[in-house]
C-alpha cells in the first residue's frame, strides 16, 4: 500500500467515493487516529447501508432506524469489514466528516487533523481477528506516512455523545501489536 500525490492509498482495498469530506485546513498535519464502531442497522452486518450512508444513498424507509439518520453527512477515511476487508471513503490528504463536535487533549475539530477509521460492529460486541489484522496492517501503514501521535475512541474525542468503538474494543491488543511492530 503506498500513497498518491492525492493522499489516497493503492493496494488491496475497495474505493467507494464518499462526497462528505472537505479540504483540511492548510498546513494541518495529521497527528490522530480515530477509531469508530458502526453497524447499520445496529448489530446486522455485510450489509451495504454504512457505504449508503457514507455516499448519501441511504434510504430511511429502508428500516425504521434509519429514520433519524435522514438528512446525516457523514463519512470515513476507511471502514473495516467484520471479514477484514477494508474500504476507503476519503482519500487521507481531505478531511472526513466522522468526528463531529469533538475535542482531543484541548484541540476541538478534530476532523481537521485526524484520519477516522470505522470497524464494522457495535460498542456492545467484541470485533473480529480479521478485522484485528486488517487495523494493524492499516495503522503500521499510516504510522509509516503521517506524523501520527496518538490512536483514540470515538468515545474520548465526544464523550456527551459517544460510546464507540466501545468495551468491546481490544485495545491492549492493539498497543501490544504496535509495539512490536
Amino acid at each position: 500500500m503506498t500513497a498518491t500525490a492525492d493522499g489516497a492509498f493503492v493496494g488491496r482495498f475497495r474505493k467507494v467515493p464518499s462526497p462528505n469530506c472537505d479540504d483540511r485546513p492548510p498546513g494541518t498535519a495529521i497527528t490522530l487516529l480515530v477509531l469508530h464502531a458502526i453497524s447499520l442497522p445496529r448489530g446486522c452486518y455485510g450489509g451495504d447501508a454504512i457505504e449508503r450512508l457514507f455516499t448519501n444513498r441511504l434510504d430511511p424507509a429502508a428500516h425504521p432506524t434509519f429514520a433519524e439518520l435522514a438528512g446525516v453527512r457523514v463519512s470515513a477515511h476507511f471502514l473495516i469489514r467484520r471479514d477484514g476487508e477494508l474500504v476507503q471513503f476519503v482519500p487521507i490528504a481531505r478531511r472526513a466528516w466522522h468526528a463531529g463536535v469533538s475535542r482531543w487533549r484541548g484541540r476541538a475539530r478534530c476532523n481537521d487533523f485526524s484520519v477516522g477509521i470505522e470497524l464494522e460492529g457495535t460498542d456492545e460486541d467484541e470485533f473480529a481477528a480479521a478485522q484485528y489484522a486488517r487495523l494493524d496492517a492499516l495503522v503500521a501503514r499510516l504510522r509509516a506516512r503521517l506524523p501520527l501521535r496518538a490512536i483514540a475512541a470515538h468515545s474520548d474525542i465526544a464523550p456527551e455523545r459517544k460510546r464507540d468503538p466501545g468495551s468491546g474494543f481490544a485495545w491492549r491488543r492493539l498497543f501490544a501489536h504496535l509495539a512490536v511492530a
